[in-house]
């Protein structure tokens, strides 16, 4: 599916939220509590595995099982991200430490944690990459271990198309700093958050969801090739002739037709 079909399916498909406003107001009041927000994260799992075999939303249901669901995209997340926060977590807490508390902080400390960020924040970048495909693959083939299976999912991102698939990142990065800078409207744009978020979630869930499917081979279910049932041809009834006349006569016979001596 070509980008521009994917980005407006998946947009169609996120507005359908909006003809059912009881299922939007509980998703954006869930959204809103700490940890119990991974059943949002869970039910935009659950849209990525039903696309593109189901045009409609899923049901809001089982919320334990979509809890579970986005506790293992945030732990899988964790996981991939962990060298990366670790690079970054220097720059942070000194960042924290010259507004908070200590405004005078030693250069080399600088000089350390600004090199761990530039790397980190690379790496961070090229994480994610795989980390889109990794999630999906992992939700599609409802297994923790596929996010890890590096092979399949750079297999997967190959037959994509790395400039499309790159493309597409860049258009959905594009798309969320547009969301933060909604949020940051003053007044109104924490409140347009809350709107925004479950439908941008299930918006990028429809969207990375068609993104891998062009890179899936699905193998055709072959019906079994039935060898048929050896047929026996019949065999021509060997001739026989007359010793005496030379007449033709069957096979069987004892005496000859023509001349009537036994055989």
């Amino acid at each position: 599916m070509k980008l521009d079909k994917n980005l407006t399916d998946s947009i169609d498909y996120a507005k359908l939220l909006f003809t059912d406003l009881g299922r939007l107001l509980i998703l954006i009041i869930l959204d809103i509590i700490p940890i119990v927000n991974l059943i949002v994260l869970g039910y935009c799992s659950r849209v990525i595995k039903e696309t593109p075999n189901s045009k409609e939303l899923p049901p809001l249901e089982n919320y334990l099982a979509l809890w579970v669901q986005g506790l293992k995209i945030f732990v899988a997340t964790i996981i991939y991200m962990i060298i990366p926060i670790v690079l970054i977590i220097p720059f942070a807490v000194l960042t924290v430490l010259l507004w908070v508390a200590l405004p005078s902080l030693p250069v080399v400390s600088w000089l350390i944690a600004i090199p761990m960020l530039i790397i980190g924040l690379l790496l961070a970048f090229f994480v994610a990459i795989i980390l889109t495909v990794a999630i999906v693959n992992m939700i599609k083939q409802d297994s923790f271990g596929k996010a890890f299976a590096i092979g399949e999912i750079l297999g997967i991102i190959g037959r994509i198309g790395w400039g499309t698939y790159i493309l597409w990142l860049i258009v959905i990065f594009i798309c969320t700093l547009i969301v933060i800078a909604i949020g940051g409207i003053p007044a109104i744009g924490w409140i347009l958050s809350l709107v925004i978020g479950p439908i941008f979630g299930v918006f990028v869930a429809r969207s990375a969801s068609l993104t891998y499917s062009a890179g899936v081979t699905p193998e055709a279910e072959k019906p079994p090739v039935e060898k048929p049932e050896p047929v026996e041809t019949p065999k021509e009834p060997r001739k026989r002739f007359c010793a005496d006349c030379g007449a033709e006569m069957a096979a069987e016979a004892a005496y000859c037709p023509k001349c009537g001596k036994k055989q």
